[in-house]
């Protein structure tokens, strides 16, 4: 099972990502499962057709009790990748963090991955703050491999930056590896040479390139991913062969364990 932590500074297009890979992955014949890992709860929006799943942490104070089976916190959207979010607490009110370890415990009493049986899973987690609940994918063997995203901007290296480090405080472990920076493009002045320069200091490789398109936003807008979209888009092929790159990855990993 193919396992791929999503981190990324607020805002920087790590959903989009994420869900634009897990239909890809989808495209691909794989089973696939996304778990949206942010208190905004939208990850997987476009992969349910604008259509969203209740989250964990809402179901848990709406119904005062755990769910009785996985229909209750998750749906199937498109390519039958099957769509979790996590949520988050009261605004105001708890930790956003303690929502992915609730959400985290109750699929393990679920037997999420027992009973879906998934070829890959996807996190797509919040990056500002790497500690506590946000750093379980990484640390809990949640995830095998760990993608940045990252555009040139000032304070989404400073996150990608902090990412690695949380990564990297867990090597030891035989925990999450960067898998690589996905440079999502904002058209920032000299934007590949800094994020270029980013990833050469860091020992890292920019594994995906995805150019600022206004087709993203336009599938977006009929609350589609631009790989169901449009699959011959030069955007959707660039997700396609991010996919493929991990795939591989994964079988390289397994034959050296």
């Amino acid at each position: 099972m193919l396992k791929v932590a999503i981190y990324g500074k607020g805002g920087i297009g790590k959903s989009t990502v994420t869900a634009n890979l897990a239909a890809s992955f989808a495209r691909l014949g794989k089973k696939v499962i996304q778990i949206g890992c942010d208190p905004k709860a939208d990850s997987t929006i476009n992969l349910l057709h604008g259509n969203g799943v209740t989250p964990v942490m809402n179901f848990l104070r709406e119904h005062d009790r755990e769910p009785n089976k996985l229909e209750e916190i998750a749906k199937e959207g498109f390519g039958g990748i099957l769509c979790i979010e996590t949520g988050g607490p009261t605004p105001g009110l708890g930790c956003a963090g303690r929502g992915i370890i609730t959400t985290f415990s109750l699929l393990e009493d679920l037997e999420l991955f027992e009973t879906y049986k998934p070829d890959v899973v996807l996190y797509d987690v919040l990056g500002d703050v790497v500690c506590g609940g946000f750093a379980a994918p990484i640390r809990e063997n949640y995830a095998s491999h760990v993608l940045i995203v990252s555009s040139g901007e000032k304070m989404a290296l400073y996150a990608a930056n902090n990412i690695h480090n949380a990564v990297k405080n867990f090597a030891d472990r035989g925990y999450a590896k960067v898998f690589g920076i996905v440079l999502n493009r904002r058209s920032v002045e000299n934007e590949e040479e800094k994020v270029r320069a980013f990833a050469d200091a860091n020992d890292l490789q920019i594994v995906a390139d995805i150019p600022r398109s206004n087709e993203i936003i336009y599938w977006e807008d009929r609350n589609m991913t631009i790989v169901e979209g449009a699959e011959n888009s030069p955007v959707s092929k660039e997700f396609l062969a991010l996919a493929n790159k991990l795939l591989k990855a994964e079988e390289d990993r397994k034959e050296n364990e």
